[in-house]
């Protein structure tokens, strides 16, 4: 079978290093996200009044927010650096050198002095080293996925690359709890304790990652001297009809999350309707389950292709965006943890996990970094803008400006999955299968 989709998808069964391979990315997605998330919740919960002070609440809520737009703007950039070395010099030296980046500037935030103490400087040493992760963070995503996803078997490039972006959700989980704990804690250590202590998740994450092995794929390209003086020059000027295609994709997910996940905390609390503790119980809840549902659906596209899947989950959620805020407005909180829950559970890891596989496979193995990188990045500018966009939006409309957004998200994911191939088919399964068995089980 000559098809271009099978090939440089590394070996037919893997590579022995394949699961040590999915889970040192993962835990590096654990960390990553653990550092990048974890500035959202601290700026819903606390940066408004501690940087931005002397502002009424909506004031000090986007600006708050504004800061935490920054470190999205700054992720195509970071994709851009990323995908570029990791189509030149290898995936593994960008895995290493964004943790060890995304590490320290997490830490410094643990350090900053408050406008209390230094008046404007704080807020812009705030945004210089949220800057800073932004760039991290975007050069993360696209060397974890594609070491995992050239690594895996054929028949189970889902499955693993699942592996990875179940991280996030564990990056939430773990965030989140330290941030219930912490919310005990006196004064400014209620935020500063959560950043503080991710550098021992950094130093644990470096153990891990110098021991993960080269992409197979990255080697094929090197040996057949396909290696590209520019890859992000060319994937653009080749590719950039999938790179379009990607970036309305993960819109529906990551701009989707910025309002039901990353807004929700701060309309919670700003409106009263639960207190801080509850709202990060239900985060962790979400997060719990978020972490089995990511690997499951990832997992179901092995075996039903990414595009049906994807395709049902923007639809449906045209139509959660509105039952989403009916929810919790009931005030009732098991009716806010569900909204939660399935907000995460259904509407933002379904399409994590299909993105893992599916964003690799629209690209050629020599631009694949770049370009599942950009695809990927360039659409958390939107994301990072998001909850400072609809906060605007919910003083001039009320709840139903978010609502109506969420659903506009998600008419975006389902236009660009119309117009996205499948790249993992039936005919391809099937292939792959019967591959697989005649390695297995020689005649």
């Amino acid at each position: 079978m000559s098809n271009d989709a099978i090939t440089m998808r590394g070996p037919v069964l893997g590579t022995p290093e394949a699961k040590r391979v999915a889970v040192g990315s993962g835990v590096g997605a654990v960390i990553e996200t653990y550092d990048f998330i974890g500035f959202g919740t601290a700026a819903a919960l606390y940066f408004g009044t501690v940087f931005f002070p002397g502002t009424d609440p909506l004031t000090g809520t986007l600006f708050s927010f504004a800061t935490l737009g920054v470190g999205f703007a700054a992720r195509p950039i970071g994709g851009i650096i990323g995908g570029h070395l990791g189509d030149k010099v290898g995936r593994k030296p960008v895995l290493v050198a964004s943790l060890i980046i995304m590490g320290l500037a997490t830490f410094v935030i643990g350090l900053l002095p408050t406008y209390a103490a230094v008046g404007i400087i704080a807020p812009i040493l705030l945004v210089t080293v949220r800057i800073v992760q932004g760039l991290a963070f975007g050069a993360e995503w696209g060397g974890a996925i594609l070491m995992t996803y050239e690594h895996a078997p054929w028949k189970s490039k889902g499955s693993f690359t699942g592996i990875v972006q179940s991280g996030f959700p564990v990056g939430l989980l773990l965030a989140n709890l330290v941030f219930l704990v912490s919310v005990h804690l006196p004064g400014d250590w209620a935020w500063r304790v959560p950043f503080l202590a991710s550098i021992v998740l950094v130093a644990v994450g470096l153990i891990i990652r110098s021991k993960v092995p080269e992409s197979p794929v990255f080697e094929d390209v090197k040996t057949q001297g396909i290696v590209l003086k520019s890859p992000i020059l060319t994937v653009i000027k080749d590719d950039w009809g999938n790179i379009l295609r990607g970036i309305g994709l993960r819109i529906a997910e990551t701009a989707g999350y910025a309002i039901s996940i990353t807004y929700l905390i701060s309309y919670l609390n700003t409106n009263e309707i639960t207190e801080s503790w509850q709202t990060l119980t239900a985060l962790c809840i979400a997060s719990g389950v978020g972490i089995f549902a990511t690997w499951g659906w990832a997992k179901l596209s092995d075996r039903i292709g990414r595009r049906p899947l994807y395709i049902l989950i923007c639809a449906l959620g045209i139509l959660w965006g509105f039952l989403m805020f009916m929810g919790v407005n009931t005030a009732v909180y098991p009716m806010v943890v569900t909204v939660i829950v399935l907000s995460y559970a259904v509407f933002q890891n379904s399409l994590a996990g299909l993105q893992g596989a599916w964003f690799p496979e629209l690209f050629n193995a020599n631009t694949r970094t770049s370009g599942a990188s950009l695809a990927y990045q360039i659409s958390a500018m939107v994301s990072g803008f998001t909850p400072f966009i609809t906060t605007l939006l919910y003083g001039a409309y009320g709840w139903v400006g978010p609502a109506g957004l969420f659903s506009l998200y998600s008419l975006i994911g389902l236009l660009a999955a119309l117009s996205t191939r499948e790249t993992w088919t039936r005919a391809q399964r099937e292939y792959a299968e019967r591959e697989t068995n005649s390695i297995q089980i020689p005649s």
